[in-house]
């Protein structure tokens, strides 16, 4: 019996699909390679330099804030450097201090007290319809306006300083007992995530829950202090002091990257606490119940029992709003904070290549998002539900 000849790609399902997506791709290429070889023209037209070889200049200009040693001497590369850990400096501080103003605002949303529940939900209607940039201005205005000249500068301590040129404070000097006062501290934060691992699997095979917050204090305090006191209890300061019109020495919590730091903090924390409010919100009455009437306190059940189910709701918004704060830093170049947007356009104007210096800044933003996204991904893997097997 002869067989029925084969349909033609045109009709079948899976031919024209594939037929579709090829046609896509052809023309998404197409276009790329039209807008790259466009660009190159353009460029060379204008005999403007291309590539990343301005990297290894000289980037001839100074950044009044660093994490690492610079100066106008080095590299451009090394610039972009400098940029990146002072955008990663203000948005780790600034996800770690929105997240507890949050989670606290947010519980005072729900508060049986009048007073409290309406002075926080005054608060998240005040900061989350005023633009993020104008709250950055007025603090910057606030610090810098509403704060003495350093001559005048406010002594809160016998080495701390107060004025619009920001807080100076003392810093240890790598002598006497700081060596070993780092160590153990490190050794004490290593031992703290041992005994919180510990405590989970103790918890999950016996129910048997451990007094882990004493203990960790105990740690903390513990481990830091022996090895202070073994390494003779000496602790060398480099202390600011007032020379001419400003300070020398110590280190500066300069007045850019406190207002970016408070706005940042303030705006983000807003919108935190009504994800923390409705994270609480999802939780059944009933668990709040039952907890009470074992006998438990309104303040541990909120701990033990709340949050715990609250948080497999409240992790997914809350990585919004995580990659929300790191994007928004980028209007720091508004009050003057040198991160990693302010550098790259210092670089692109005294080099003139934008299409590199763009491109680097959108890789990594792009890298931050996804780095921070499959952080929080993971994270919220570990804390949802798990089914049974069928």
């Amino acid at each position: 019996m002869e067989r029925p000849p084969a349909p033609r790609w045109w009709n079948d399902a899976r031919g024209r699909a594939l037929f579709y997506q090829a046609a896509l791709l052809a023309g998404l290429g197409g276009l790329a390679w039209f807008l790259i070889a466009n660009t190159l023209a353009n460029l060379e037209a204008r005999h403007i330099a291309t590539g990343f070889a301005f990297l290894g200049q000289e980037a001839a200009f100074g950044i009044g804030e660093h994490l690492i040693p610079y100066s106008a001497a080095d590299s451009y590369l090394r610039a972009f450097v400098v940029g990146l850990l002072n955008t990663l400096e203000v948005s780790a501080l600034g996800i770690l201090f929105c997240t507890l103003l949050g989670g606290l605002i947010g519980a005072a949303r729900l508060s049986p007290n009048p007073l409290v529940r309406a002075l926080a939900g005054g608060y998240v209607e005040a900061v989350r319809n005023v633009p993020l940039l104008l709250q950055l201005l007025l603090w910057y205005a606030l610090i810098t306006e509403g704060l003495p000249a350093p001559r005048q500068a406010l002594a809160l301590f016998d080495s701390v300083f107060l004025s619009n040129r920001g807080l100076k404070l003392p810093v240890p000097l790598w002598a006497g007992a700081t060596p070993a006062l780092c160590l153990a501290v490190a050794a004490a934060a290593l031992a703290v995530m041992a005994l919180a691992w510990a405590a989970r699997r103790i918890r999950a095979r016996s129910g048997r829950q451990l007094p882990t917050f004493r203990l960790a204090a105990a740690l903390l305090i513990g481990l830091p202090l022996a090895a202070f006191l073994a390494a003779g209890a000496e602790l060398p300061l480099e202390r600011p002091r007032l020379a001419g019109f400003n300070f020398t020495g110590g280190v500066t919590l300069t007045p850019e990257f406190a207002a970016l730091l408070f706005g940042l903090t303030v705006y983000t924390a807003a919108f935190v606490a009504e994800i923390v409010r409705g994270g609480i919100l999802a939780v059944p009455p009933g668990q709040t119940e039952a907890a009470l009437a074992l006998g438990l306190s309104r303040g541990r059940v909120l701990r033990l029992v709340v949050l715990p189910q609250a948080l497999r709701v409240v992790v997914p918004p809350l990585t919004s709003q995580y990659l929300n704060l790191t994007k928004n830093s980028t209007l720091a170049v508004a009050i003057g904070y040198p991160d990693l947007v302010s550098v790259g356009n210092t670089a692109i104007n005294q080099t003139g290549q934008a299409v590199e210096g763009v491109a680097i800044l959108m890789a990594v933003y792009l890298t931050l998002s996804l780095g921070l996204s499959l952080a929080m991904n993971r994270f919220n893997a570990r804390v949802a539900l798990r089914g049974g097997r069928p």
